[in-house]
């Protein structure tokens, strides 16, 4: 008997032991989770709403599919078919891509693209309007092309450019684009300006008075906008075909150039594009769009919450100017969370090579692929 009772006594106490043991992993798991939902990034972002059902989503991811949702890719049937289970964030279609379609033949390939990626795909466009079109050239879309806001707003006032951003949402959404990469927030009021063309070409209060309703039109038309080029083109040369050095003071930056985001992100807008300039009075090392401290000026001094994505990485400006290749890398690692590239297979790889090998950790990579998840999710994406 006593030997009986002995071993039901051990027996309890093992079950004890063992019982208190799993709880604690799962409470240890739920804190992590709870610690992460109540981040004081998350509760002022943008996309606060959403995390919940993001960080169910990335837990389930492997680190491929994680690494994968940190671009958007230029559009490549390739890629489309290659990546299916592990697709990128999503792709930026070019004018090449709406020419010989229709409107319902290109809908029909995003359609299809879609439906066999394992996860939505944010699908995006440069159609500024003016000297930057990519679907309203074609006649098959518009009649005419898209002129520059700064001409309608000339012509019409804010009557007619919200009369024509509502109708150019119309368009994009009717044949499946989810996001515009427009408006340009550059400041610029000199026509020999590389960027003034792509600009309303008015001074800071009032260009910051215009991206405001930029930003609230394409809210209003449930379209994702982007702002560009942060921290501001100024009088900059044009960083597809070399680097450019801003040299400007950061007290005239920040009281001129910041003031469109500023105002456009008071609006709410969801993604801002980072320039390739290198702008001495921020961060004379690096690019902007590789600058942990330009990013800092994003996240910390303007207060952004939303997405932070690169010009096309594969621009010469970021070329002849980053060593080892590691572009992506840097790009990650400085604070952006998305990734704009023409080369996907290489920088993919890079960025997965460098979390194997510890350069990048996958609390950095979670904490954008979660802000891209959240993203898709206020976008009604998914």
């Amino acid at each position: 008997m006593k030997i009986q009772r002995l071993f039901i006594l051990l027996l309890i106490c093992i079950i004890f032991i063992s019982g208190c043991n799993l709880p604690k992993k799962n409470k240890e798991e739920k804190i992590k989770k709870e610690e992460l939902l109540k981040d004081k990034e998350i509760k002022k972002s943008i996309f606060k709403d959403y995390y919940k059902e993001a960080t169910e989503l990335v837990n389930k991811m492997t680190i491929e599919e994680k690494i994968a949702q940190l671009f958007i890719v230029a559009y490549d049937q390739y890629y489309i078919n290659k990546y299916s289970e592990t697709p990128p964030g999503g792709y930026l279609l070019f004018a090449k891509d709406f020419e010989n379609h229709t409107k319902e033949s290109i809908k029909e390939e995003l359609q299809k693209a879609n439906k066999i990626s394992k996860y939505p795909l944010i699908l995006a466009v440069d159609e500024e309007g003016g000297y930057v079109t990519r679907i309203s050239r074609f006649k098959e879309y518009r009649n005419e092309k898209f002129l520059s806001p700064k001409y309608y707003y000339e012509t019409g006032g804010e009557s007619l450019l919200k009369e024509t951003e509502t109708e150019k949402a119309n368009l994009l959404k009717s044949i499946g684009i989810n996001l515009n990469l427009a408006p340009v927030a550059d400041v610029s009021i000199d026509p020999n300006d590389f960027i003034y063309n792509r600009t309303f070409g008015k001074d800071a209060i009032e260009t910051s008075q215009l991206i405001k309703k930029m930003v609230e039109y394409a809210n209003e038309n449930n379209i994702n906008s982007c702002l560009k080029h942060f921290p501001g083109y100024g009088n900059n040369k044009d960083t597809h075909t070399g680097i450019a050095i801003d040299n400007r003071s950061y007290e005239s930056i920040k009281e001129n150039d910041y003031l469109p985001f500023k105002k456009g992100i008071e609006a709410k807008v969801p993604s801002i594009l980072v320039s390739h300039n290198i702008v001495n009075s921020i961060d004379p090392d690096y690019p902007a769009s590789l600058s942990s401290k330009v990013h800092d000026e994003l996240r910390n001094t303007l207060g952004f919450t939303g997405i932070i994505m690169t010009d096309d990485l594969a621009m010469d400006a970021v070329k002849n100017y980053v060593e080892n290749n590691e572009a992506a890398t840097l790009a990650i690692s400085s604070g952006n969370d998305m990734i704009i590239t023409s080369d996907f297979s290489n920088m993919y790889e890079e960025v997965l090579k460098s979390y194997k090998e510890g350069k990048i950790k996958e609390e950095v990579i979670d904490k954008a692929v979660l802000r891209i998840i959240a993203w898709k999710y206020y976008s009604c994406i998914f």
